[in-house]
C-alpha cells in the first residue's frame, strides 16, 4: 500500500514540482497540498498523512509552527522542513524536536531518498 504524503508550500510552482516528483513514485501518493502553515496543520489533522513536507516560509503560520501543531496531533509522521534557508542547517538543533529532517529546496534531487528514508515502504 502506497505512503501518503501532505506538502505544504505557499510556492505553486513548487508544490506543482513536488507533485510531479512523486507521480513518478507508486509507493507514495500525495493526500493533500496546502498553501500556508494553517492549512497543512488542518489537512495534516483531517487526512493522517504518513509524512509531512513543510516549506520554512509560508503565510499564516511558517514551517516550523506548522510542524508544532502536527507533532502535537502526531507526534509519530515524519516531517521534513523544505527550505532555501541554508543557516537553517547550522540551527537544527532547536527546531529537532519537531522537524525530522532539513532539505534544501536546491537538493530536491535528493529529496525522494530522504522521504524513503523516513516514510519507508513495507516489503514482503
Amino acid at each position: 500500500m502506497a505512503k501518503t504524503i501532505l506538502i505544504a508550500d505557499d510556492d505553486e510552482r513548487v508544490r506543482k514540482a513536488l507533485c510531479q516528483l512523486f507521480e513518478r513514485e507508486h509507493d507514495y501518493e500525495l493526500s493533500e497540498q496546502a498553501k500556508d502553515g494553517q492549512e497543512a496543520v488542518e489537512f495534516a489533522t483531517r487526512c493522517r498523512p504518513d509524512l509531512v513536507i513543510l516549506d520554512l516560509e509560508m503565510p499564516v503560520k511558517n514551517g516550523i509552527e506548522a510542524a508544532k501543531g502536527i507533532k502535537k496531533i502526531l507526534p509519530d509522521v515524519p516531517i521534513i522542513l523544505f527550505t532555501i534557508h541554508e543557516e537553517i542547517m547550522f540551527n537544527y538543533l532547536p527546531i529537532a524536536t519537531y522537524v525530522d529532517r532539513v532539505v534544501m529546496k536546491s537538493d530536491i534531487v535528493h529529496l525522494l531518498a530522504d522521504v524513503r528514508d523516513l516514510a519507508p515502504i513495507a516489503t514482503t
